[in-house]
C-alpha cells in the first residue's frame, strides 16, 4: 500500500481531486485562473530547466507538479460550470425567472415519469432569439392523446423558467443540489399545447442511440417482455432504468442488489470477459491480440454509446478499456493503479463525475474487493473446487459490503442484513442473463429468436424479481433509520483503514493508529450525542393541505398533526429523526391551539379564526386551514413578531396575508415558498 501511495499518478490524482472539491465549494473567475496558472507554468518550467542543468531535483519541483495538479482540477471544475460561460441562458440581460422567455429547446435525455408529468432533459440553444447553451429539466403532464417526445426533438416554447426548489423540510432529499451537479439549474412545467414541435434537422450520437434502443425495445415487446421483465432488461442491457417501477427498485433496494440493475464495472466485466473469450482465437496470428484488443475497446465503447452514455457507463467502461490495455501490453499492472488512472482521466473529462453517489460507491467497492477480498478469502481454504468458487463469491461481496457500508449509511441510512444471500444468487446468474440477453437481443432484432428461448430467458427474469422481492419481504433483516453524520463517517473509515493496514503488518506504530481512530469515533459519539441532547426546536413543517408542528426537547420530538395530515405522506418525519439522529419520537397528538417555547408564546390560528385571548398575549402567530380574518386588524391587535403560515392554507389567501404583512412591516414566512420554520432555543 505505501508503494501504491508513492505511485505518482495516485499523488497527481489526490490534489486534483482537492482542487474539483475547492472550486465546488469556492467560486473563481476564470481570468485569474488563467493568469495564476500562467504564472505557475513559467515557474515550473523555470525549475524542471534548473533540475536539467545541474542533474538534480530540488524539492520545489514536485511541489510545483502537484500544484499544476491543484489548479487543473479547480480550472476543470470552474469550465466545466456552465454558470461561467457568458452565452448560458441565465447570463443573458433578457433572462429572468418570474418572466416568460421565448427558447428553442432540444430533448437530450428522457427521464423516469412521475404521476402527472413526463419529465425530460433538454439543452437551451436559443433564447429570446440569441443563441445560448445550457440544461433544464422539462416537466409535461402526461397525456394519452399525445405520444411522449424522443431524444433530438425539437421545440419553440415561451413559458417562466423557474427556479428548482429545495427542500422545504430539514433534512429533506436536496433535489436542487443533485440537479446542480447534472448542470441543470431551472425547470419549465405546461401541457403539450404549450410545446410547438419542430422539424428535426439533425440527429445527433444520442439521438440515434435512443432510435436503436427504441427498436431493441420494439424487438423485444414482439417477442414478449413486458412489465418487469421488458424494464430489468433495458435496465441490465441497455442502461435504462426510467420504466423500473417503485415497487420492483424498492426490492432490489431492500435485498441490496440495486447495483444490478445499473450497467457498471461488474457488466462491463463480464461482457470484457465474453468478448475476450470469442476473440481468443486472433492472438494466433500476427499482431493478432493488438487487432483483438481494438475490435474489443471499440465494442465496448459502441456499447456506451448504445446504453445512453451515463456517468456508470461510462466510469466502467473506462475502467475497463485501460485493463484491457494493460492485458494488450503485457506489464503487470496493479488494479491499484489502473483504477486510479482511469479515475484520473475521467476527472478531467468530467469533474463532477466526483460528486456522483454512484462514481463514489463505484471506485469504493472496486478498490475494497481489490484489498480487503483476499485477506477475506485467506481466513478459509476450502478443499472443493465448488466450496471454494462459493466461498469467493461470499468474500467479493463481502469486502464490497464492507468498504462502502460507511458511504452507503450516510446517504441511505439503511443496511440489507441479507445481501450476502441476495449476491450469492444473483451475481453467478447475471454473468448467464447477460450473455443470453445480448444473444436474445441481437436475434430478436434480426426476428430470428426461437420462441423457446426468449420464453425460458423471461422465466428466468421473473424467477431473479421474485427472488430479489422475497428477500427484500425479509424486513427483519433489512436495518432501516440508521443516523449517519459526514465526521462520523469519515472516522469509521480512518478506523477501517489503520485497521485493515495493523493486520497486514503487526507493528505498534499502526496498533497505536488504531487506537487512535478507536478514541476518533468514540469522540465523534460523544459529540454527536451531546449535541442532540442539549438542542431544542420547535418547528412548523411544510406539508400540503395539512398541517404538522413538532416541539424537540433533546432527543425527544413529539409530532401534533391536524387530521388531515394522517392521510399524507409523513416521509418528512422520518427524514428529521434520521437526520438529527433521535432515539425516540413521542406519541403524536392533535395539533393545539396554543404553545410555549422558551420566551415566546405561539398561537395558531385555525379554519375558526379565533385570535382574541385574554390570558396570554401570543408573540408568534401560526394560520393554518385558510382562516377567514381581517389579518391587518390581527397584527394591530397582537403586534406578533412574525406570522407563519403552513402549507394547508389556501394560495389566494397566502398572496393577501404577504402584501398585508408587507405593509404593516412584519415579517412573513410562508412555508410553501421557504420551507419549514424552525425556533431554536
Amino acid at each position: 500500500m505505501i508503494k501504491f501511495l508513492k505511485f505518482i499518478p495516485v499523488q497527481l490524482t489526490f490534489f486534483l481531486i482537492v482542487g474539483i472539491l475547492f472550486g465546488n465549494y469556492f467560486s473563481i473567475q476564470p481570468l485569474h485562473l488563467v493568469v495564476v496558472f500562467g504564472i505557475l507554468i513559467l515557474l515550473f518550467t523555470a525549475v524542471y530547466f534548473y533540475a536539467n542543468k545541474k542533474f538534480q531535483t530540488p524539492f520545489i519541483f514536485p511541489v510545483f507538479v502537484f500544484l499544476l495538479s491543484f489548479f487543473i482540477g479547480l480550472g476543470t471544475i470552474t469550465y466545466k460550470n456552465q454558470l461561467n460561460n457568458k452565452k448560458h441562458y441565465s447570463n443573458q440581460l433578457q433572462f429572468s425567472d418570474s418572466i416568460s422567455a421565448a427558447a428553442l429547446i432540444s430533448i437530450e435525455s428522457v427521464l423516469k415519469s412521475t404521476t402527472y408529468y413526463d419529465k425530460y432533459e433538454a439543452e437551451v440553444y436559443q433564447l429570446n432569439g440569441k443563441k445560448s447553451i445550457g440544461k433544464i429539466l422539462v416537466n409535461i403532464k402526461k397525456d394519452s392523446a399525445t405520444s411522449q417526445l424522443q431524444v433530438d426533438d425539437h421545440l419553440a416554447i415561451k413559458m417562466v423558467f423557474g427556479a428548482i426548489a429545495e427542500p422545504l423540510n430539514p433534512y429533506g432529499f436536496n433535489y436542487k443540489k443533485y440537479l446542480q451537479q447534472q448542470q441543470i439549474h431551472h425547470q419549465i412545467h405546461g401541457d403539450n399545447s404549450q410545446f410547438l414541435r419542430l422539424k428535426k434537422t439533425n440527429q445527433t450520437v444520442k439521438g440515434i442511440a435512443a432510435n436503436i434502443r427504441e427498436k431493441i425495445t420494439k424487438a423485444l415487446i414482439q417477442y414478449g417482455f413486458k412489465n418487469d421483465e421488458l424494464a430489468v432488461i433495458n435496465a441490465l442491457l441497455l442502461g435504462q432504468r426510467q420504466h423500473i417501477t417503485s415497487e420492483l427498485q424498492q426490492s432490489y433496494i431492500g435485498a441490496g442488489a440495486i447495483h444490478i440493475l445499473a450497467i457498471s464495472g461488474l457488466h462491463i466485466g463480464i461482457i470484457l470477459l465474453i468478448l475476450t473469450a470469442i476473440f481468443k482465437p486472433l492472438h494466433y496470428f500476427k499482431h493478432g491480440k493488438l487487432a483483438a484488443s481494438i475490435i474489443i475497446i471499440t465494442i465496448l465503447w459502441m456499447y456506451a454509446i448504445i446504453a445512453g452514455l451515463s456517468a456508470s457507463v461510462v466510469r466502467a467502461v473506462a475502467m475497463f478499456t485501460a485493463i484491457a490495455i494493460a492485458m494488450q501490453v503485457n506489464r503487470p499492472s496493479s488494479t491499484y493503479k489502473t483504477l486510479v488512472i482511469s479515475m484520473f482521466f475521467l476527472l478531467l473529462f468530467n469533474s463532477y463525475y466526483f460528486f456522483e453517489v454512484g462514481f463514489q460507491l463505484s471506485y469504493l467497492a472496486v478498490f475494497s474487493i481489490v484489498w480487503i477480498q483476499p485477506k477475506l478469502h485467506n481466513l478459509w481454504k476450502p478443499k472443493f473446487w465448488f466450496l471454494d468458487k462459493i466461498w469467493q463469491l461470499i468474500t467479493v461481496s463481502a469486502a464490497a459490503q464492507i468498504g462502502v457500508l460507511p458511504l452507503s449509511l450516510y446517504y441511505f441510512h439503511q443496511f440489507p442484513g441479507l445481501f450476502f444471500v441476495s449476491n450469492l444468487v444473483i451475481i453467478p446468474v447475471l454473468g448467464i442473463v447477460l450473455t443470453a440477453g445480448i444473444v436474445i437481443i441481437i436475434l430478436s432484432v434480426l426476428q430470428i429468436a426461437p420462441q423457446l428461448l426468449v420464453d425460458a430467458f423471461i422465466f428466468v427474469i421473473r424467477q431473479m424479481n421474485h427472488f430479489v422481492a422475497w428477500v427484500a419481504n425479509q424486513e427483519y433483516f433489512i436495518i432501516q433509520q440508521i443516523s449517519m453524520s459526514f465526521l462520523l463517517m469519515v472516522a469509521l473509515y480512518a478506523l477501517l483503514f489503520f485497521g485493515l493496514k495493523w493486520t497486514e503488518k503487526k507493528v505498534f506504530y499502526r496498533f497505536a493508529m488504531v487506537l487512535i481512530s478507536v478514541v476518533f469515533v468514540q469522540t465523534v459519539f460523544i459529540f454527536e450525542k451531546y449535541k442532540a441532547q442539549s438542542a431544542n426546536e420547535f418547528i412548523v413543517f411544510n406539508e400540503s393541505k395539512a398541517s404538522t408542528v413538532g416541539k424537540r426537547n433533546g432527543n425527544e420530538i413529539r409530532f401534533d398533526t391536524s387530521v388531515d395530515s394522517l392521510k399524507t405522506n409523513t416521509n418528512f418525519k422520518t427524514a428529521y429523526l434520521v437526520g438529527a439522529g433521535l432515539d425516540e419520537m413521542l406519541t403524536s397528538g392533535k395539533i393545539k391551539n396554543l404553545y410555549m417555547f422558551n420566551n415566546e408564546t405561539i398561537l395558531i390560528v385555525d379554519s375558526l379564526g379565533i385570535y382574541r385571548l385574554h390570558s396570554v398575549k401570543p408573540t408568534i402567530v401560526i394560520l393554518r386551514q385558510s382562516p377567514k380574518i381581517n389579518l391587518e386588524r390581527l397584527l394591530k391587535y397582537l403586534n406578533p413578531k412574525i406570522i407563519i403560515a403552513d402549507g394547508s392554507n389556501y394560495k389566494s389567501y397566502l398572496k393577501d396575508w404577504e402584501k398585508t404583512c408587507l405593509k404593516n412591516k412584519t415579517p412573513f414566512h410562508n412555508t410553501l415558498q421557504k420551507g419549514a420554520f424552525i425556533l431554536n432555543k
